[in-house]
């Protein structure tokens, strides 16, 4: 076991473990570390606790101090400068007619970097776009390319539920998400209803899919055969979890299919589906997830 904090660089970035090294540091403060890109300043989200060293990435780096008032005005001042350096890589980008959107600038606290994130569709040259800045700024300078979901999360946004993104608020880290968790919560596969402000599927889903895995798995399957409360054998076509209703296909004798809703307590499950069940992907070729 080691004594950690949790220190976060972004509103809604990952939490890094570093070593309090003695500091009398609580939840809230402003400290100064040492990371890979160089000395950062950031906020303290997790007080001193102890975690199991499998948990750690060593080494474990030491928080060099406690912010001071000093250092909170140098972090402000770099955030200026970073909206000033954004304009000017903006003109220098058209200058040299790249097809780069600029997307976030950030200087490291010891002003010994400036990293340039961007969006591209694929690969771009941007070394004299780097010679040229490395000039303006006498300092490092290091391009980012991103993907379209770190593009949103630093951009932000509303989402359908009319509220600012997830990703922008709260979520430290992205989770998979997949075409198998719309279909278990019955959303329609449609690409323009299921996908975020970043056009890949919405995080949210993540977020309600333990519900839905619950409560189907006390649920009858799509495809499996039902006898419903008419004395009537029909496949389960379509199920609400939520409402524990199922719609059941039936074809009479003259061959015309009729459809009828069931709670799932009024129909028996006679044969049930002997294959996982796997959704019909056919019409979001289109999409990339």
């Amino acid at each position: 076991m080691a004594k950690v904090i949790g220190v976060r660089f972004k509103k809604a970035g990952k939490t890094y473990y570093f070593d309090p090294d003695g500091l009398s540091i609580k939840k809230g403060d402003c400290v100064i570390v040492e990371t890979i890109r160089g000395v950062e300043f950031g906020e303290v989200v997790m007080g001193e606790m102890e975690v199991a060293d499998d948990e750690i990435v060593m080494p474990l780096k030491k928080v060099i101090r406690v912010a001071t008032d000093e250092d909170k005005i140098h972090y402000a001042e770099n955030k200026e400068r970073e909206k000033k350096a954004f304009d000017i890589c903006l003109k220098k980008i058209q200058e040299h007619g790249m097809a780069m959107k600029l997307v976030d600038v950030e200087y490291t606290f010891d002003n010994n970097k400036i990293i340039f994130y961007f969006t591209a569709e694929g690969r771009v040259d941007f070394r004299d776009l780097v010679k040229d800045l490395a000039s303006v700024f006498k300092t490092r300078i290091e391009l980012r390319q991103i993907g379209v979901r770190d593009e949103a999360k630093i951009v932000g946004g509303m989402g359908p539920c009319g509220r600012p993104l997830c990703c922008k608020v709260f979520l430290g880290e992205f989770e998979p998400v997949s075409i198998k968790m719309a279909k278990d919560q019955g959303l329609t596969i449609n690409p323009s209803k299921i996908s975020g402000l970043c056009g890949r599927l919405m995080c949210c889903l993540n977020f309600e899919q333990p519900c839905y895995e619950q409560l189907l798995e006390t649920l009858p399957r799509v495809n499996d055969l039902v006898m419903t409360p008419d004395d009537e054998t029909g496949t389960i076509c379509e199920i609400n979890a939520i409402s524990r209703k199922v719609k059941v296909k039936i074809i009479k004798e003259d061959g015309i299919e009729i459809y009828k809703y069931f709670n799932t307590d009024e129909v028996v499950v006679v044969n049930k589906y002997d294959e996982d069940y796997d959704c019909d992907t056919s019409d979001l070729e289109s999409l990339d997830f």
